[in-house]
């Protein structure tokens, strides 16, 4: 009987497949070896592994600019030696960590489906110096080291100097008879770097364009005529300090001066990118530039991904009246009919409110457009609703208080003529409270928009066992239409196809168990449950359930040690912004718990409890395929979505979770007799609040939850330090919003259930294989064909564009 296949043979079977497919393997070996002598080798006679992955990376970005160009037009080899491993060079590459958790990410899927349906867009962002931190874990604390990603270039990228653009700041505003002016600015350079993004076997490759902060030349050059030229050398920081590094915060809002600095720089720059390319009507041409921007919202569609670039509103009725010189009518318009909103967040300290007197100073024009739009909407209100003072309050873009604000998202909802949420329950939560009043006066603004993941990447890249098992039933097709999973289901009862799902996951466990003895020196039961649990650390997503879990199932083993339990590895990871304390606490709890479990000699292999380290894709794409067990436990009302559940769902892995963000819909594809659905529903939640939660009542009534909080204050966990976790408990009997001890029984009867089934492995995979039939709806293809349909009024096409060695 043949071997079965690696996944790492199978990778480079597709890798060599594809290659040969598309161009004479000869010319890659030319193209590779090229590269390797001209570009990188230089002077040195030997090439190291970082010589050969950009030799690799460039000679496929050979291949792809090509149609790149193409694709532009169309809108308006081998190894050279024996022994050298695709996969090695594959983990050289580093992590463009330019977001915070799952919105940075999801804006990359939405990419890979924007260029596999052929909709000419653009993604556009700041080329962050230092991404995401690398996160350390020493003495069971956070550590953030900086992410100097860059630090050996990045091969994907070109630099386009031929379209940098000025960006101003501060200043003052001067009312003339020939309109508004505004002088006396600081100007910094926006500087783009394009990155290819290929369509999936469509030939058609789309565009990121980052943009990075360059001083201009005469940056303080009067300086220099007094002596100051060190120094206005030095400064030229200052303005480059903008792309420098990206604030950590996931689900919380930072006010600082460079924060807004940042989110206009990236607005500022994409607009006049934007209207440059508009007023270019054909691609390359000079003949005829279009100079009339009425049919701008035609052509254009901007997308603003939460309220981070909410400038855009302002920035371009700035363009539209003072350059451009239309009428303020028109050019609201104008704004109304090209910009769309996506909120992300419902929770408080999240919403963006920016301080009116840090506006005054740094953009002093955009505050009297904000001013005279809100003057505008509120007039607008007041004759809807005669004399409702309140209504004008809570409307307004500015909030009045100690602090004078400027509210983003209202601004965003005023300004756009799409409002979206990323989950069903979400959008409703939007509608029904959040955003309430807005709803009342513009409902046919406010759309849904349940978020999406591409299957490419994860599926078919980080899981090609899966995608290969799936393929061998159904066909190839899947991988760009996700909805013929649902096909699986005729083969639920397949002995073969249970017996080869299971082989895989097994295969993947395996894989991941020696991943972690590698790098964590832990004994892992390959056979346990990997019970998994990543994603940002946060009090809303309930690390701390899972950690009361942990306790009381080692309190149960302790007490039983001859009972047949379900052994569990159970792997938390995710980073802590670095100025959030209860999150790094959590962490330094979850390391404690894992140091006392895992040394029990009682427990042994039954119970392990192993931190992630550095959380981030990279990881995920070997975590996800080899967990069985996928974690989505946030408080009900709380999570605007998550792409993680959908992630682990088409991986192969059951989910325990709340009716929360897409968990609703995910329990509705797969029946929700597939998921463990437990704990308090959204109206439950509320409920409570009106009753009010007594998070004490709830450790007086049950043992093992007192038990646990008892062991966790008591210092059982932190011996050396006794009163280590105090803060954490007082906040859990006395502060905590999101209601962990509300939910805890039912958790724990849940988790019971999961042990049950993982004992009968046939039923546990059949119940596996209804998940994956039921992911059809969460590829982000089925999301941005709705963006494109509802939102954009584009119409997505699965047309193959010629490559560009074909006719065309």
């Amino acid at each position: 009987m043949a071997k079965p296949l690696t996944d790492q043979e199978k990778k480079k079977q597709i890798s060599v497949r594809g290659l040969a497919g598309v161009e004479n393997v000869a010319d890659l070996k030319t193209n590779f070896n090229r590269h390797l002598h001209f570009t990188l080798v230089k002077d040195r006679n030997v090439a190291t592994k970082r010589d050969y992955y950009f030799a690799l990376a460039n000679t496929v970005r050979d291949h792809l600019v090509g149609r790149w160009i193409r694709t532009q037009q169309h809108y308006y080899e081998k190894d050279p030696k024996l022994g050298l491993d695709m996969e090695e060079l594959q983990d050289i590459e580093e992590d463009a960590g330019l977001g915070n958790g799952g919105l940075g990410r999801l804006a990359a899927c939405f990419l890979d489906s924007m260029a596999s349906l052929g909709l000419a867009a653009y993604g556009y962002g700041i080329r962050y110096e230092f991404g995401i931190f690398n996160q350390k874990i020493v003495n069971g604390w956070q550590v953030e080291e900086a992410d100097d990603w860059l630090r050996y270039g990045n091969p994907w990228e070109k630099a386009r100097p031929e379209y940098m653009r000025p960006v101003h700041f501060y200043g003052r505003v001067d009312h003339t008879a020939d309109g508004v002016q505004w002088v006396d600015t600081q100007v910094v350079l926006a500087l783009p770097y394009d990155t290819p993004v290929p369509g999936y076997r469509n030939n058609i490759v789309n565009t990121m364009r980052l943009w990075s902060a360059k001083a201009p030349c005469d940056f303080n050059l009067k300086d220099f005529n007094v002596g100051g030229y060190i120094q206005a050398v030095l400064d030229r920081n200052l303005a480059e300090n903008i792309s420098r590094v990206l604030y950590p915060n996931d689900n919380f809002f930072e006010g600082k001066e460079l924060r807004l600095k940042q989110e206009y720089f990236v607005v500022a720059a994409t607009l006049q990118d934007i209207i440059r390319r508009f007023k270019a009507s054909k691609f390359g041409s000079t003949e005829y530039v279009r100079m009339d921007l009425s049919t701008l919202p035609d052509k254009v569609a901007i997308q603003l991904n939460d309220t981070h670039p909410a400038l855009a509103i302002p920035e371009l009725m700035r363009i539209l009246v003072d350059i451009e010189k239309l009428i303020w009518e028109k050019a609201w318009d104008i704004v109304v009919r090209t910009c769309a909103y996506t909120n992300h967040t419902v929770l408080p300290e999240a919403l963006e409110r920016w301080p009116v007197d840090l506006f005054q100073n740094l953009l002093p024009r955009h505050l009297e457009i904000i001013y005279e739009i809100n003057k505008r909407h509120l007039e607008r209100i007041s004759k809807l609703y005669p004399g409702d003072q309140d209504r004008l309050r809570r409307m307004s873009l500015i909030e009045e208080g100690d602090v004078k604000k400027i509210n983003m998202a209202h601004l965003c909802i005023v300004g756009s003529h799409a409002v979206n949420g990323v989950a069903r329950i979400h959008s409703e939560i939007i509608k029904n409270t959040v955003f309430k009043d807005f709803y009342d006066v513009d409902p046919q603004k406010f759309q849904n928009k349940t978020n999406g993941i591409t299957p490419r990447r994860w599926l078919v890249m980080c899981n090609p066992g899966l995608a290969e098992v799936i393929a061998e039933r159904i066909g190839e097709d899947y991988m760009r239409d996700l909805d013929q999973l649902k096909k699986l289901l005729e083969f639920v009862d397949d002995d073969t196809l249970i017996r080869d799902v299971a082989k895989v996951k097994q295969e993947n466990k395996m894989k991941f168990a020696a991943h972690l003895e590698e790098h964590y020196k832990v004994k892992i039961n390959p056979s346990s449950m990997f019970d998994v649990h990543v994603k940002r650390i946060h009090e809303y997503k309930r690390q701390l359930l899972n950690c009361l879990h942990i306790i009381t199932l080692y309190n149960r083993i302790k007490k039983q040690p001859n009972k047949s339990w379900v052994p569990r590895t159970i792997m938390i990871g995710g980073k802590a912004a670095p100025g959030y304390h209860t999150a790094k606490m959590i962490i330094k709890l979850i390391t404690s718990i894992g140091d006392i479990v895992n040394n029990d000699p009682v427990v042994g292999d039954r119970l392990k409890v192993i931190f992630l380290e550095n959380y981030r894709v990279t990881l995920a794409e070997k975590v996800i395929p080899a967990a069985d067990l996928s974690e989505q436990i946030s408080t009900a009302g709380t999570e605007a979505s998550g792409t993680g559940n959908m992630k682990f769902m088409l991986n192969g892995a059951l989910t325990i979770g709340t009716m929360d963000g897409a968990n609703v819909e995910m329990a509705e594809e797969a029946g929700e007799e597939n998921l463990f659905i437990f704990g308090m529903r959204v109206h439950d939640v509320e409920a409570l609040d009106k009753k009010g939660y007594d998070a004490v009542s709830y450790y007086n009534g049950i043992p093992e939850l007192k038990q646990a909080i008892d062991q966790i204050s008591g210092g059982f966990f932190s011996p050396t330090q006794p009163d280590l976790f105090k803060d954490l408990v007082n906040m859990l009997m006395h502060h905590d919003r999101f209601k962990v001890f509300a939910d805890y029984e039912d958790y724990m009867k849940c988790q019971e259930k999961v042990s049950a089934l993982y004992k009968n492995p046939k039923e546990w995979t059949k119940m596996v294989i209804h998940n994956i039939a039921g992911c059809g709806k969460f590829s982000s293809d089925r999301t941005i064909s709705e963006y494109a349909r509802e939102i954009w009024g584009m119409e997505p096409s699965l047309e193959k564009i010629a490559a560009p060695d074909d006719p065309r």
